[in-house]
């Protein structure tokens, strides 16, 4: 499937088939490719917590509204983002970069990052959200279906999944295999409505 059919066709779907199971090949693709999304700084500072454990998805299910797509479906991925990412060995991200480079954007990073805690949290929030439409056009393209939610007591879920103080959950988003169609569209706003030419 091509990039454009993935856009047009994907859907928010809250019904999946509760037997499929996705091959560990196939959850390793998506996250690579979730992976491939941009960030500031190149600092990936995403993690992925994939729920496996059928008991914990009965916990957050029971927390998220008694949301189906929690348990049913094939893969559960909580994002979640360091916000300290920026300090923590910031060379990594640009390891392969050459040396004057390197510690061009390592020194930029700190400037950027350093006692802006608000800053810290508009790009973790912003990098997760990409990334996870990365996860949700990739899983499209592979024949799945998806369902961003936040609907949830992002609380109780941190609790339950352990999270670091100095990380906040941003999403959660199912995929699997549709048990029926996604409703019709509610209906799009015409792009003149939204379209603002040079200023407001």
């Amino acid at each position: 499937m091509n990039v454009i059919s993935a856009i047009e066709q994907r859907r928010s779907v809250k019904r999946f088939d509760p037997h499929h199971v996705m091959t560990r090949e196939e959850e390793e693709q998506l996250l690579r490719l979730t992976m491939l999304s941009p960030t500031a700084f190149n600092l990936q500072h995403w993690r992925f917590v994939v729920v496996r454990e059928k008991s914990l998805r009965q916990q957050i299910r029971a927390v998220a509204w008694n949301q189906a797509q929690v348990t049913d479906a094939s893969l559960l991925v909580i994002f979640c983002a360091d916000l300290l990412a920026w300090e923590k060995n910031p060379e990594r991200y640009w390891e392969t970069a050459a040396q004057e480079t390197r510690q061009m954007i390592v020194s930029a990073i700190g400037r950027y990052y350093a006692d802006q805690e608000q800053v810290q949290r508009d790009e973790a929030l912003r990098s997760c959200g990409i990334a996870a439409q990365t996860l949700m056009l990739a899983a499209q393209g592979l024949g799945y279906d998806s369902c961003p939610m936040t609907g949830f007591d992002f609380e109780a879920v941190a609790r339950f999944i352990h999270l670091p103080p100095d990380h906040v959950i941003t999403m959660m988003v199912a995929v699997g295999k549709a048990l029926e169609p996604a409703r019709p569209r509610g209906g799009q706003l015409p792009l003149d409505a939204v379209r603002i030419l040079d200023r407001f």
